[in-house]
């Protein structure tokens, strides 16, 4: 659901143009610029975020905080969607990025327009979303839908996706209710209190934002795993690192330092308090003008549970994300569900580190 494509760049400088990637992308995330001790040279690779300020999201710049990029000998540029501009996901297919942090189901998009994109490591195992509707909208379900505006991060989007997917599973025509894109924030709490929409598919810290402002409640769950289970039917393994395949076949070393690095985050993560976590976060980060430090820590402890452990694409995950996209007219049983993600680089990462994984991993068909 990768939720809609959203937020704004950090690191320009670390963006290539369009013209030049094809050129230049491959040849810089492969050049090595420096020897590490072990006579390992230093990867660069360019990775664009879907909202990188997101608690969704977090694991990208937690990484570059905690040091975990340098550990593992590669030079991350990270930088950011901007609202109305290129997704993180098309960024990268076009060549303008390496790598996209971005949701899993993309890359069955990608595939459907007869691009190969795969997912290299897997962050969550659910969207991290909630709809959040208007206190009087009385929305409880998908089938509340009907007839009501559904605010959405921007057409096309992974929450978009979602709650197109939330309708079809209750019987309710796409064309029997309207999405608009309302981004997320201080954009998506104004669009609630002006009654422009009837509910919002948005994340953390937008959803605490909206219930500290008393502007609505959480009428459906996907934020968290369990969440996931009930309304979709398995989880929903949303963000994710992806690439293009021929960029990943002709740079593994990169790949590999990627989601060593990616790795080592998930297992902090998994063994760290919601406090510990955002006391590494930039302070930009956890506190805005829609959300203070406090909010932002009790919002993580209420959806940490999305994120996984060790950075492996859970079992099932791939078949609930295909029937969802099938559902809504997204793909069809043309889709080879083992080309779109692997599970390889993160098996490795673990084992390299010591690191005891607890998610079952999904085979080639997902």
């Amino acid at each position: 659901m990768s939720a809609t494509k959203k937020i704004l760049i950090t690191a320009a400088a670390g963006v290539l143009s369009l013209t030049a990637l094809s050129a230049c992308s491959s040849s810089k995330s492969s050049s090595a610029s420096a020897s590490s001790g072990g006579g390992k040279t230093t990867q660069h690779v360019t990775l664009m975020v879907g909202g990188i300020d997101k608690q969704i999201y977090l694991p990208y710049k937690l990484a570059d905080q905690l040091g975990f990029y340098k550990k593992h000998n590669v030079d991350v540029t990270l930088s950011t969607e901007q609202d109305g501009g290129v997704g993180a996901e098309d960024a990268m297919v076009s060549g303008q990025v390496d790598m996209a942090g971005a949701w899993y189901n993309h890359a069955i998009d990608f595939q459907m327009k007869h691009k190969n994109v795969e997912d290299v490591v897997q962050l969550s195992g659910a969207p991290g979303e909630r709809e959040m509707c208007a206190t009087k909208a009385n929305v409880h379900s998908g089938a509340d839908f009907a007839g009501k505006t559904m605010g959405v991060t921007d057409l096309g989007s992974g929450t978009d996706t979602l709650t197109q997917l939330l309708a079809a599973q209750a019987g309710i025509a796409k064309d029997k209710f309207s999405r608009t894109g309302v981004g997320a924030g201080s954009t998506a709490l104004a669009a609630l209190k002006n009654g422009s929409i009837s509910c919002v598919m948005t994340t953390q810290p937008t959803v605490t934002a909206i219930e500290k402002e008393n502007l609505g409640y959480s009428a459906i769950d996907l934020a968290t795993t369990d969440g996931a289970n009930k309304a979709l039917g398995g989880a929903w393994p949303a963000a994710g690192v992806l690439a293009r395949t021929d960029w990943v076949n002709q740079h593994p070393e990169a790949v590999q330092d990627v989601v060593d690095a990616l790795v080592d985050t998930m297992h902090w993560i998994n063994t760290h308090s919601a406090t510990d976590i955002a006391n590494a976060l930039p302070a930009s980060y956890t506190s805005n003008a829609t959300i203070t430090k406090a909010d932002y820590i009790t919002a993580l402890n209420m959806d940490k549970g999305q994120f996984l452990p060790d950075g492996i694409m859970p079992a099932g995950g791939p078949k609930v994300v295909l029937a969802t996209e099938k559902l809504i007219g997204n793909a069809d049983d043309s889709i080879n569900l083992g080309t779109t993600f692997t599970n390889t680089y993160a098996i490795k990462a673990n084992q390299e580190d010591g690191f005891t994984t607890t998610t079952t991993p999904a085979g080639p068909t997902g």
